[in-house]
């Protein structure tokens, strides 16, 4: 049986879902070699929220692992020095692996490791930078040669998507080289349950003084800057209707400002933030789901994937990475043009204008999604190693 040593910094609630599908198929076998070391688990800290969360789902079950000793001096994924691992190499060869999947390049620890596993075992590579963001010549120049020399180091990079895909291209990774796994996450985990979702999020709807007529755009994700989520209020001040609702999911430094902004705006609601196991009710309080990313950095927007499994109309940003292949103009939802709070108001006014038509998105989406799937991702894994 092939076995896949598979690089990663640390759990989280994405991939985990992944590694023990994986297991569970046994198609092959696999352990995740985490990078950060075990202190990621005393501190709790999640680089993504920038912040300690207890997890309300098993990060850590059903696959093999292992924390590798990490013996940086300032831990962390948020710089190259910060994923230090002097016996990675040693350990993924005791272990017996046959292929290597790497999580991301610009940690020494993981580069290290592309270049010693190079040309010894196929190396395979996970990421899912775009290229959507303007950059400086001089900055283009840089990455470029930077990029292209990194590349060099791997056999095969699993794209997320389309943007993805132009992003290796762009650094002269050959087509021969490039093989689909979109991003997806545990579709089942959204859409199963639905009837008692729906009831609970009813409940939660009653308890904001939203009508089950109602109309609800939902944001769930961190108020930042990178999301934009300044541009959704000025959008759904356009509406004035006492029948339509704004909830915010979510905390961040963006926070006070939207609740103060918000103050004389009716029908605006923040919830905080939600935990996982919560979601799936939460994404069922909304009708349609809103991300407005600008940017830089929104490479795919997988809170998409989680509405669309949840059955919801989506609109999101032309700056949101996955946007471009999860979402089907007029299909499933709409893709706007980020920053232009005209374009987001003119499609939020279109669904609340057309009869019909959210509830047709909606059963589009839960369709759309099954091609975005942990099964689809796994068997596509399965088939590369395996052939």
């Amino acid at each position: 049986m092939q076995r896949l040593a598979i690089i990663t910094t640390h759990p989280i609630q994405y991939n985990a879902p992944f590694f023990k599908r994986l297991a569970e198929r046994g198609e092959i076998a696999i352990k995740v070699f985490y990078t950060w070391g075990v202190a990621v688990l005393t501190e709790k800290f999640d680089p993504g929220f920038g912040k300690s969360i207890e997890w309300d789902v098993p990060l850590l079950e059903g696959y093999e692992y292992v924390f590798v000793r990490n013996v940086s001096q300032n831990q962390g994924s948020h710089h190259f020095q910060g994923i230090d691992n002097p016996s990675l190499v040693d350990d993924i060869n005791a272990w017996g692996a046959t292929a290597l999947l790497v999580y991301g390049w610009s940690l020494k620890s993981h580069l290290h490791a592309l270049r010693y596993f190079k040309g010894k075992l196929p190396v395979y590579f996970r990421g899912d930078s775009t290229i959507i963001d303007v950059q400086s010549p001089v900055k283009k120049l840089s990455r470029f040669v930077l990029l292209s020399w990194v590349y060099r180091h791997i056999d095969t990079a699993f794209y997320t998507g389309t943007h993805n895909y132009n992003y290796y291209r762009n650094f002269l990774v050959k087509k021969e080289r490039l093989k689909l796994m979109p991003h997806a996450v545990d579709n089942e985990f959204f859409s199963s349950d639905d009837s008692l979702h729906c009831k609970a999020a009813q409940e939660w709807r009653n308890q904001l003084g939203i009508l089950p007529a109602d109309i609800v755009f939902l944001f769930a994700g961190k108020l930042e800057e990178k999301k934009d989520p300044a541009i959704l209020v000025k959008a759904f001040k356009t509406l004035i209707s006492p029948t339509v609702h704004l909830v915010f999911a979510g905390d961040g430094p963006l926070e006070n400002e939207l609740k103060s902004t918000c103050e004389a705006i009716p029908n605006v609601h923040f919830v905080g933030f939600v935990n996982q196991m919560s979601m799936p009710t939460l994404y069922r309080l909304g009708d349609v789901f809103v991300l407005p990313s600008k940017g830089p950095g929104e490479t795919w927007g997988l809170a998409i994937n989680e509405a669309m499994a949840s059955g919801r109309a989506i609109i999101a940003s032309s700056k949101c990475g996955g946007a471009i292949d999860l979402v089907k103009e007029g299909e499933n939802g709409f893709i706007f043009e980020a920053e232009n709070s005209d374009d987001l108001s003119l499609r939020m006014k279109t669904l609340l204008a057309t009869p019909g038509l959210i509830n047709r998105f909606r059963k589009s989406s839960r369709e759309r999604v099954k091609d975005f799937s942990l099964e689809h991702n796994c068997a596509i894994l399965e088939k590369h190693m395996n052939c």
